[in-house]
């Protein structure tokens, strides 16, 4: 059987096969694959069924930062983080199904915009500082913070995706460097190890970019974004302001050691931030707190908040048993 494993969803317990899913338009793409929307033959409902290509995640040295994806979000359930609810793979691809989430990413809306205000920005990083609460409780590292990773739910609430670069610690400390350039830690360039602080340091770069329409840290050159990451020199347009500069400079701080959220107080320090004077943070725990921006949406399979995608060839289902699979072993415990 080429599919060697089918999947369970942790909610429902319910175990099906790729042939169950109708695939339809693209969602997204990436470096590794795509993301469709699926629709299940007997429930009805519909999914975000990402694509990897085996060969790309082997070319790439991405393997354990697939597999850690997978595990990270088996175990988590947070309003605030999309849910995986499928896992599977043919001699081709390897498939992880995700809830769908209508609203688009919140990269979508802000290009819409322009920028944002400081009440919307607000609201955003608010949601997002809950998201980065519950998974440093859980010594989960996210790494890979931007606006096109936070997807809108058809309410306007955030939902964290792509958990490809996250991981596990020990003893809050990793090596590896990855991530988007732009939102890159100065500790990770400088490959000196780093822990969930560096979380921290990205929604610094996530609040410049909401209010300013661009990161803090740009260039052509991927190493030129790395020397102005380093210089760590910044500059605030006029329309910003003082509490949202300081909110901003007290987490882009190259010392992580006097970085905001990594204080004695943790993410208490966060919160309590002059920049988030208004927010009810238990309301806002418990999403009674009324997003600023509602997605038009329409029928449960309503694609039109994202973008359209020229549709590609090599992303069918492979169920042919005379097929080889050449990366058998390395996802044999996929």
């Amino acid at each position: 059987m080429s599919v060697r494993k089918c999947s369970v969803d942790v909610n429902q317990k319910d175990v099906v096969e790729l042939q169950d899913f109708i695939k339809f338009n693209t969602l997204g793409t990436g470096t590794f694959g795509r993301v469709f929307l699926v629709r299940h033959k007997t429930n009805l409902k519909y999914y975000a069924m990402k694509v990897l290509r085996k060969s790309h995640v082997v070319k790439l040295k991405q393997v354990q930062h697939i597999y850690n994806e997978k595990e990270i979000l088996l175990r988590l359930d947070s309003p605030y983080i999309v849910k995986l609810h499928y896992f599977f793979q043919d001699k081709k691809n390897l498939y992880l199904i995700f809830e769908f989430v209508m609203g688009g990413e919140l990269f979508t809306h802000l290009r819409a915009h322009g920028r944002f205000s400081r009440k919307v920005t607000r609201f955003y990083i608010a949601e997002v500082v809950l998201a980065f609460e519950y998974l440093h409780a859980r010594n989960i590292v996210f790494r890979d913070l931007k606006p096109e990773n936070l997807l809108l739910d058809s309410f306007g609430h955030i939902k964290l995706t792509d958990f490809g670069f996250a991981k596990i610690l020990e003893d809050n400390r990793t090596f590896t460097m990855c991530g988007t350039p732009e939102y890159l830690a100065p500790e990770v360039i400088k490959g000196k190890g780093h822990g969930v602080e560096v979380d921290w340091w990205s929604v610094g770069c996530l609040t410049y970019e909401l209010l300013a329409g661009y990161p803090p840290f740009y260039d052509d050159e991927r190493f030129g974004i790395y020397e102005k990451i380093l210089l760590n020199k910044l500059s605030f347009p006029s329309h910003f302001s003082r509490s949202s500069r300081d909110f901003i400079k007290k987490l882009l701080v190259h010392d992580r050691t006097k970085r905001l959220g990594n204080l004695k107080d943790g993410v208490e320090d966060i919160k309590r931030h002059k920049f988030f004077k208004r927010i009810d943070w238990e309301n806002l725990a418990q999403k009674k707190v009324t997003p600023p921006v509602v997605p038009l949406v329409g029928n449960e399979g309503d694609t039109s908040n994202f973008e359209v995608y020229d549709e590609e060839d090599g992303y069918d289902y492979c169920f042919d048993e005379n097929v080889e699979d050449p990366f058998a072993s390395k996802f044999a415990d996929f």
